[in-house]
């Protein structure tokens, strides 16, 4: 029959459909086949034939045919589970009960009326009218559907090879198929590559749509940070219960990592022929990261206790969380994987920078956001991976990328989630020191980003970037400033030689932190100021020898501290300084001095087009719930500072057994609300003026300013170099006082975090899912989707 027919007939259904007001029974096959069976429609035309009003009107008027429908199409994928899609009829039956199943499910799930359907066991309809109730059929529907996915995704010559030698050979019975042997691609734990397959790769990817559609009953709930990661499909397909957990973890994860968008190396190539992996990959890994969706901070993730074995997985660990995918995730220990899956992460991250170069040579992916969700989890539940990527320099491929992607977004109102996602994964490498000493490493790539050009380490890089996203970001970005901040500070006792472009840039920062009406226009601003000092006291205290050019600026910027150390804190002069913040405008608009030439073949960061969409996201929680302080001990380990006992639930974080009613109204009154309340005090600035870190920087202004100054009278000098010359072999050995030990804030998993990961992630899958849209329209709660 012909396309165009089959579509006509598939219409005529769904009209029918509408249309009875009676039940029509499960037994009434000829009326339900014509949803599967004789059809031939691409996904695309059931989105099309099926309009979103007329679900929903069989969902109110008819619900016992809706009820019917989902109920036979799911019986209709086990029973093509069951016979291992033999044949042409089978294989297009399975297909068409997926895309109509992806099509109707969030229809099911934004009704809150219809959302345990899938976990009722019996459906309406009855069984097929035979009243036989053995265990099997006692299954919830749910439960059935998840269990056919999975034995669909081993189904020899549909989605992977078949093993038989010959057509003699009996059919391999699903059953028995060991699907390990059957894994999608060679990387973790599987060393066999099987021949690409373009059909194989399209059947798998219209599965895991269906399973990343079943996954989002997530979007229909709205934010709750006690809910906590318990998403029932998540949580059952994840279970000992489904038989091929290990072999789809390691194939979704390698189908992610072995991934090459450039392919045979040919440029152009993209433009020539299509690339059907992209979107398998793209639909793998954002599986990947949603069932990896789990709350490290309220579950027991597994040790690590450097026992090897010879699998891929660490055997010897106590059993980890329920959730197996983490499980797995977390025990993965060998050099060799870690290897495969950081430089198949880097790769990818790196891809659109190499964009820029030969601008549409290679095939730019869109899927960066998912990938960082991805290493994000893996260095979040495998902490042996986390010391692997700190071991060597490969991290520094995973940082150019990120501050690639935040230097390009850091205008564009709609990539603010990128920019968090960006800057919460380098706080987590920042708390451990190593990350600080890789950053000493020189930076010779030049990737094009609109930022000044400078010789120096991959430590000025982060610096400059960071400088950048400051001073010329949008709005929202200020919640980041601590963030940003604090990475500094967590690196900076290892930075052994900053460049005279980032040391201006630092000093830049300083003194457009510490203008009066900037500290005293929000109760968090000298918090700001704090990070700065820390950040020259870590650096003088520690790598004074390497670091010329920082203290000269700090010579040639000195009244900044001075102001700082004279900080008026009477009523009047507070006001004033409060009067002239309603006329100036942005404290960080100016932009830093000698800004000069930027990178080759850079472009300005690009607000949002007119009219992206955006979802929005919960507010993060503050630095101090973000981080934990660890002091630094004489033999480098780090030692767990006791938090000082506060306010416990004053400030907004839920006590225990309280609604999550305050904690989404503390959310709401976000700090610019809050900043209309609150007005500064004599006693307030009294109170951190007092413990402003000054000393340090006042002692070596002391002893090296008459010292600098008599070096240009005498020689009559305007040459920086003589100074800078003078200044690097200087020394300040018992002129300044004790080193402090060093402070390093780490990143600490807490349901705050947890949420916001939550709700970024369904955004960002929201939104990439255009083609069908698979959410488009249906009354999701996690987020709301706004225009820009």
């Amino acid at each position: 029959m012909g396309s165009a027919d089959s579509k006509l007939n598939f219409r005529k259904a769904v009209i029918q459909l509408t249309t009875k007001t009676q039940p029509v029974e499960a037994t009434d096959d000829a009326f339900w086949d014509q949803f599967w069976a004789d059809t031939a429609t691409s996904v695309q035309d059931v989105f099309a034939l099926v309009p979103a009003a007329e679900i929903r009107a069989v969902r109110e008027e008819s619900p016992s045919n809706l009820a019917t429908l989902c109920y036979k199409a799911v019986e209709k994928l086990v029973q093509g589970a069951e016979s291992g899609c033999h044949s042409e009829k089978e294989r297009q039956i399975v297909l068409n009960c997926s895309r109509l199943l992806t099509r109707v499910l969030p229809y099911i799930f934004e009704d809150p009326d219809w959302r345990g359907f899938f976990w009722s066991t019996v459906p309406g309809a009855g069984r097929g009218g035979q009243g036989e109730e053995d265990d099997e059929n006692a299954r919830p529907l749910a439960e059935s559907l998840l269990l056919a996915i999975a034995d669909l995704l081993f189904c020899p010559d549909f989605t992977v090879q078949s093993h038989r030698r010959s057509a003699v050979d009996s059919a391999e019975d699903v059953h028995s198929l060991d699907s390990c042997e059957y894994i999608w691609e060679a990387g973790v734990g599987f060393a066999h590559s099987p021949q690409p397959n373009y059909v194989h790769d399209l059947n798998r990817m219209e599965l895991l749509k269906l399973l990343l559609t079943c996954f989002s009953e997530a979007m229909y709930l709205p934010p709750a940070p006690e809910s906590g990661s318990s998403n029932p499909w998540v949580q059952f397909f994840c279970s000992t219960e489904n038989r091929h957990a290990l072999p789809l973890f390691t194939s979704l994860l390698n189908t992610v990592c072995a991934y090459d968008p450039v392919g045979y190396g040919i440029p152009y190539n993209h433009l020539l022929f299509s690339d059907y992996r992209e979107p398998l990959v793209e639909e793998a890994a954002q599986v990947l990261i949603v069932t990896l969706d789990h709350d490290s901070a309220t579950s027991t993730s597994p040790t690590v206790d450097g026992t090897t074995t010879g699998t891929a997985m660490d055997d010897a660990d106590p059993p980890g969380p329920e959730n197996l995918f983490v499980n797995y995730l977390s025990r993965i220990h060998r050099e060799e994987d870690f290897q495969f899956i950081l430089k198949g992460i880097a790769r990818l991250l790196s891809n659109p920078l190499l964009q820029t170069y030969l601008p549409n040579s290679t095939k730019k992916i869109q899927f960066h956001q998912e990938l960082l969700v991805l290493f994000w989890k893996l260095c979040d539940f495998n902490k042996k991976f986390l010391f692997f990527v700190l071991k060597s320099s490969d991290v520094l491929d995973i940082l150019v990328p990120i501050l690639y992607f935040l230097n390009d977004a850091r205008a564009d109102q709609s990539r603010v989630g990128l920019m968090h996602i960006g800057v919460f994964i380098l706080l987590l490498l920042s708390g451990e020191r190593n990350f600080g000493v890789r950053l000493n490493k020189p930076y010779s790539v030049r990737v094009p980003m609109d930022i000044p050009v400078f010789t120096g380490t991959h430590a000025d890089l982060l610096i400059v970037v960071f400088h950048k996203i400051i001073t010329s970001g949008h709005q929202r970005l200020q919640p980041l400033f601590d963030c940003l901040l604090t990475i500094v500070v967590n690196v900076s006792p290892y930075l052994k030689s900053l460049s005279m472009v980032t040391a201006n840039k630092l000093l830049h920062l300083l003194e457009a932190f510490s203008t009066t009406w900037f500290l005293y226009s929000a109760a968090q601003n000298h918090h700001l100021v704090f990070f700065l000092l820390e950040v020259f006291n870590n650096i003088i205290q520690y790598q004074f020898d390497g670091n010329s050019n920082l203290v000269y600026a700090i010579i040639r910027k000195r009244s900044a501290f001075h102001q700082l150390a004279n900080l008026p804190t009477d009523p009047p002069t507070i006001h004033k300084a409060l009067q002239r913040r309603r006329r100036t405008p942005e404290p960080l608009s100016r932009t830093g001095s000698q800004e000069g030439a930027s990178m080759e073949g850079s472009r300005p960061a690009a607000p949002a087009e007119p009219g992206t969409l955006k979802t929005s996201l919960v507010a993060t929680p503050g630095i101090d719930k973000l981080t934990e302080k660890s002091q630094v001990s004489e033999d480098g380990t780090l030692r767990s500072l006791e938090p000082e006992p506060q306010q416990s639930s004053a400030d907004g974080s839920p006590a225990e057994g309280e609604p999550s009613q305050a904690w989404r109204e503390q959310r709401r009154l976000s700090s610019t609300s809050a900043s209309l309340q609150w007005s500064p005090t004599s006693e307030w600035v009294l109170s951190w003026k007092s413990k402003l870190p000054l000393q340090t920087i006042m002692r070596l202004l002391q002893v090296l300013v008459p010292q600098v100054e008599k070096i240009c009278i005498d020689k009559g000098l305007t040459d920086e170099s003589e100074i800078l010359r003078f200044l690097q072999h200087g020394t300040l050995v018992g002129l300044l006082p004790v080193p402090h030990p060093i402070l390093i804030r780490k990143y600490q998993a807490n349901s705050g975090t947890a949420m916001w990961f939550r709700t970024y992630m369904w955004g960002v899958i929201y939104l990439r899912n255009v083609d069908p849209p698979v959410w488009y329209d249906t009354d999701v709660k996690l987020f709301e989707i706004q225009r820009v």
